[in-house]
């Protein structure tokens, strides 16, 4: 009974197909009885059902393509975790470097009032700048933020940002002879480039160079 059930349900797919590929084939004007049966096995091909197996490969790329994008937002949330946690503070860091410019200029008027100039008082104020000084970086430090090295360095575009140039036949071209204002990293990120003048050589050396250069060449 249930095999006599089974051949009727096929044979009624079999005769929704063949409807199905008659109403295609009638939507086709015009055309010889060759190119009919043609088209009459590509619309076959197109109302095929999937077989199992087809939806089983299916199921498995559609499985396989979400455990990538899963895995994708994995690492990602990782990386912004990591990011949060190293710097999480780097507006803060950055806003608080104010404190150690405003007491440095302050320290800079004071050496150069003429009232209070070599007074024990000023000793004794400037004394105390060094101390919070000290003690501001110290606590950045423990933080990961450090300063940048500049003077007696060649100009780094990462870390340096070049405010003047200054004569000196002593040092090469883009040699930091000056420091401006102090630059700061914090772990592996540029908190702030250190403001700098460079090298160059003068006028005259250049002058000098080019004759040299001349003379080589024309040797």
């Amino acid at each position: 009974m249930e095999k006599d059930q089974n051949i009727n349900s096929e044979n009624q797919n079999e005769e929704i197909k063949e409807t199905e590929v008659e109403e295609k084939i009638q939507e086709v004007q015009g055309i010889s009885a060759e190119r009919k049966e043609e088209v009459k096995e590509e619309v076959k091909e197109e109302v095929k059902e999937i077989t199992p197996e087809e939806k089983i490969k299916e199921l498995e790329d559609k499985l396989t393509r979400t455990f990538a994008e899963m895995e994708n937002q994995r690492r990602r949330f990782e990386k912004e975790k990591d990011d949060a946690f190293d710097y999480g503070g780097f507006s803060f860091a950055k806003e608080a470097l104010n404190l150690i410019d405003n007491l440095e200029r302050s320290k800079q008027i004071l050496e150069s009032d003429e009232v209070l100039k070599d007074t024990e008082a000023l000793k004794k104020t400037l004394e105390h700048f060094e101390i919070i000084s000290k003690d501001m970086v110290s606590i950045f430090l423990k933080n990961g933020i450090t300063p940048v090295n500049s003077i007696g360095k060649k100009l780094d575009p990462n870390q340096h940002q070049a405010m003047m140039e200054i004569d000196d036949d002593e040092k090469e071209p883009g040699t930091i002879v000056q420091e401006i204002q102090k630059g700061f990293m914090m772990k592996d990120r540029l908190l702030r480039p250190a403001l700098v003048g460079v090298s160059k050589k003068t006028k005259v050396q250049d002058e000098l160079k080019s004759e040299e250069n001349k003379e080589n060449s024309d040797n």
